[in-house]
């Protein structure tokens, strides 16, 4: 049985959700801040996490950069409509996904099982390869990115996206096939998930202008990892 962390303070939102995870035999765990919600987190480990953005005590996104910090469990936020900026700034903290709300159940239903399916599926699409370029070790056994400079922390979804693109130098792919194959669907998914994940990965290897790769931007298109020289 799978366990769904979801928190939010409007006890009706918790009460739709838990009704229709209980239905997918999930165990619903409830928090109603964002500080009860790390406090389950650290005592119940949940095999995911719904967060809505808007919380008392801690708000979502707070709570979802301190989960980072120790944790990969996969985590969604819900927000409302006229909330773009918060929805990008949970996206850029560590969330999988975003839901607006209002929201439809079964579409949470959906996405968390498609969220938890990429989550556990990385060795569907690819090996074990340790990838090596000029200062860049991605090592997919050790789920370890190392450069030059140092060792590189990154999320599981991080990981995936970086050694995905670095699998295939020079092959472009658009920010629908990204969110496929990371991310698991295309329909109830967002490409601005994929666009901010790249900018963490930017700014966590923080990439010379000189390096001999880069992980490029192909307007119009996507993302590629680009290989200048190889050792």
């Amino acid at each position: 049985m799978h366990s769904i962390l979801i928190a939010d303070d409007e006890m009706n939102i918790r009460e739709i959700l838990r009704v229709y995870f209980q239905k997918e035999d999930f165990n619903v765990i409830e928090a109603e801040d964002g500080q009860q919600a790390l406090t389950k987190v650290e005592k119940e480990k949940p095999d995911i996490i719904i967060l809505d953005i808007m919380m008392p005590v801690v708000d979502g996104i707070t709570a979802c950069e301190k989960i980072r910090e120790k944790y990969d469990t996969p985590i969604i936020m819900l927000t409302a409509k006229d909330e773009d900026d918060d929805r990008i700034l949970g996206l850029e903290k560590g969330a999988d996904d975003y839901i607006t709300k209002p929201f439809n159940p079964r579409e949470v239903v959906a996405r968390v099982k498609a969220v938890m399916r990429r989550s556990g599926g990385f060795l569907k699409w690819n090996d074990n390869r340790k990838l090596t370029f000029p200062g860049l070790t991605i090592d997919r056994e050790r789920m370890e990115v190392k450069t030059s400079e140092k060792t590189v922390n990154f999320t599981t979804k991080e990981f995936e996206l970086l050694y995905f693109l670095a699998s295939a130098p020079g092959k472009v792919y658009s920010r629908n096939q990204l969110l496929e194959a990371i991310w698991g669907y295309t329909y109830f998914g967002d490409t601005r998930t994929v666009d901010t994940h790249i900018k963490r990965i930017r700014q966590k290897l923080a990439i010379p202008k000189d390096s001999p790769w880069d992980v490029e931007t192909v307007w119009g298109v996507g993302y590629k990892f680009e290989v200048k020289s190889r050792l």
